[in-house]
């Protein structure tokens, strides 16, 4: 059984959930899939991660940090990464404090923080005039409200490719080749940002490249049709590339912050998982780090003048 696949209908029904559900979980990068020919499937082992996170927390902290306030979940959205799904886990068995994310790409999560439907943003946007990670898109976005900007992680984005890179790829150039196929990530995905300035700066034509059209919403799934052999290259981060046993060719490190928007009523929450962020606890339960940098996990580095007496 554990190297079965199944149907979006199979599983609707082991989860007791619509088909139309199950579609929805793909499309946030909750539940990973992967396509046959046009037809989408799930394996075996992805089905019990995805029902062992869904499990209510059993682990306690034996220090609790205090003031923590579990009547009101916490909303996520933005980009996925492994280190969040990790923060979301965490955060369940040590703070008793559940953590709801959306998957839908850092531009459509900033976006959800700004009208007030997510609690945080998990972004990493490169503004192309500034060269400038997210600040540039909050000091745009967020006037009036109650802000803070927490650096999570630093990443390595790069070539994804099949092992021992049978096609050389080597440059963005590499890219326009007849006998190369990429795989994208969707518009508004900080992927993608970063991805589109590097062709502008090189100079090519996105229309040129087999595959800039054909978008998948997460790393992983991306990163699948790579170890498919669906594909020959992606541009996305070097653990998506580990976890499929792919190899990996660094092109830029970025800056991944996590942004709290902060309310009356979510308040001492967002102060507990930025204080858990910033505790050893939370670091040392970090431990596959491969592509990542989190030396500066925990950092706030930009408050609004409301924030100043709340975070130091």
């Amino acid at each position: 059984m554990e190297g079965k696949a199944y149907t979006p209908d199979e599983v609707a029904q082991f989860f007791q959930i619509s088909k139309h559900t199950v579609y929805e979980l793909i499309k946030r990068g909750d539940l990973q899939a992967f396509k046959v020919g046009n037809k989408m499937r799930i394996e075996h082992s992805e089905i019990e991660r995805y029902k062992e996170s869904t499990k209510a927390p059993t682990k306690k902290m034996q220090d609790p940090l205090p003031n923590t306030q579990t009547s009101q979940p916490i909303s996520l959205s933005g980009s996925h990464d492994f280190l969040v799904e990790h923060l979301v886990k965490q955060a369940a068995q040590d703070l008793q404090l559940q953590i709801q994310p959306t998957y839908i790409g850092s531009l459509e999560g900033l976006m959800m923080l700004y009208r007030g439907q997510s609690d945080i943003a998990a972004i990493h946007l490169l503004d192309p005039a500034s060269q400038e990670y997210n600040l540039p898109f909050i000091h745009q976005l967020f006037v009036y409200e109650s802000i803070a900007v927490i650096r999570f992680v630093s990443r390595e984005q790069g070539f994804i490719v099949a092992k021992g890179n049978p096609k050389g790829i080597e440059s963005f150039t590499d890219l326009t080749r007849k006998d190369v196929q990429f795989v994208n990530r969707q518009k508004g995905a900080g992927t993608r940002f970063l991805l589109d300035s590097m062709l502008a700066k090189n100079g090519i034509v996105p229309t040129n490249i087999n595959g800039y059209s054909n978008e998948e919403w997460n790393h992983l799934s991306t990163a699948s049709y790579i170890s498919r052999g669906m594909a020959d290259v992606a541009f996305g981060i070097q653990s998506a590339a580990s976890h499929l046993g792919l190899d990996f060719i660094p092109i830029a490190k970025e800056q991944f912050d996590l942004v709290f928007r902060f309310t009356n009523e979510n308040k001492q929450n967002l102060i507990n998982i930025i204080n858990y962020l910033q505790s050893p606890e939370f670091k040392s339960s970090l431990t596959d780090l491969e592509g990542y940098t989190i030396e500066d996990l925990g950092t706030v580095i930009f408050k609004t003048s409301k924030m100043e007496e709340t975070l130091c």
